[in-house]
This record gives structure tokens, sequence and C-alpha cells, in this order.
């Protein structure tokens, strides 16, 4: 079974949580045209500055994300 990663995008500023939000929507868009396996993406506001946006691809399909969309950082998703 392969490892899940989760991609994250970050969004700081007065706008952050819109922005992280509008983002989420790029990423679906992405999973759809792009048909990854995996279709699991969301937002969450950590603060009212501070706002992230992510997306959970396997090993198989990180390098290809990651190059394609360039996330700020990455984790092992449980």
């Amino acid at each position: 079974m392969s490892r899940k990663i989760k991609l994250i995008w970050d969004f700081r500023g007065e706008v952050a949580a819109k922005t992280a939000e509008h983002h989420e929507i790029h990423l679906k868009e992405y999973i759809a045209i792009e048909q990854v396996p995996i279709n699991i993406t969301g937002f969450e506001v950590l603060n009212e500055m501070y706002a992230i946006a992510f997306m959970v691809v396997t090993d198989e399909n990180m390098i290809q994300v990651r190059d394609a969309l360039k996330p700020h950082r990455g984790e092992i998703y449980s």
C-alpha cells in the first residue's frame, strides 16, 4: 500500500482564507483533468492572517503533482 502525502500551499494576509478556499477549486480541477486517483482536498483557516489549501496524493503521483503545481511543503497524511 502506498503512502499518502499531503501537499500544502500556504497563504498569508487579510485575504488568506478566501485565497485558500479558491485555490482548492483549482486543485479539484487539476484532479479531474489529470485523473489523479485520490480525491482528497481541502482548506483550513489557521488564524485571521494564515490559511492553507491542501491535496493528498500517493507516492507514485507526488513528483508529477509537485512539479506541476509547486506546493510550498508536504507531510505524511494519516
